[in-house]
């Protein structure tokens, strides 16, 4: 609604197998993501967009444009993401264990409805931080969002996130790039994401919160909103619009 009173238009998908997407039993990987994203964008023949993905979305968004291409696209904003590469490798020491996502693995596919109830009550949100507002309604909506989607292609989507290496797509990207990152992010640690993403982009703009939570698009919109608009307005004012 902020963007749409700001006179945007606003494109919103359910990826692959979440939300109200069919629930397909393959294909639930980065390259299928990218290809149905830019299925998306070819049918709905988007120019001069701003792709804004958060976390998985973020991954979705910088394999698109590099996958795809820039002829569609006028810049783009990546938040709380998980570029360029969550787990830990000899080539990324800072990542996280893969036994981290296993058992996310595992609880998803034992008792996927208590799973996401404590992700979003606790870390997702920092409602596990001392003095946090908690909202019940968002904690709700947020396992509403999660229980719609097929456990198959949340369980395969564990391993796109964080398997996934984004390095070499951060690389061929040319079109400006904001990238928006907390140091208290809980599920995509801040130092091996955000700071080495904006690096490796050619034209990427690294905007750091210090206390903001992962889900930081929902609790803290009036501050996150206000920056991407600010990106948007420059992107405007670039092209002499």
């Amino acid at each position: 609604m902020f963007f749409l009173d700001h006179g945007y238009r606003v494109v919103a998908h359910d990826r692959r197998g979440h939300g109200r997407s069919s629930q397909v039993a393959d294909g639930h990987d980065m390259d299928h993501y990218a290809d149905d994203l830019a299925a998306l964008t070819e049918h709905l023949d988007l120019k001069n967009a701003l792709h804004v993905g958060h976390s998985t979305g973020g991954g979705e968004v910088v394999h698109y444009i590099a996958r795809h291409g820039e002829s569609r696209v006028a810049r783009a904003a990546i938040i709380s993401a998980v570029p360029p590469l969550m787990v830990k490798t000899a080539a990324n020491p800072g990542g996280l264990p893969k036994e981290v996502f296993d058992d996310f693995q595992k609880q998803n596919a034992n008792n996927r409805s208590q799973f996401y109830l404590d992700i979003a009550s606790g870390p997702f949100y920092g409602y596990n931080r001392p003095g946090a507002k908690v909202s019940q309604a968002v904690i709700w909506n947020w396992w509403r969002q999660g229980m719609m989607g097929s456990v198959k292609a949340h369980t395969d989507g564990i391993v796109a996130f964080s398997q996934t290496d984004f390095t070499e797509d951060l690389k061929k990207i040319t079109v400006p790039v904001l990238v928006m990152h907390s140091e208290d992010d809980q599920i995509v640690p801040y130092a091996d994401a955000g700071p080495l993403s904006a690096k490796l982009l050619k034209n990427g703009t690294l905007k750091t919160y210090k206390s903001f939570p992962h889900g930081m698009p929902t609790t803290e919109a009036a501050t996150i909103n206000a920056d991407l608009l600010a990106f948007l307005q420059d992107q405007r004012a670039a092209a002499g619009a």
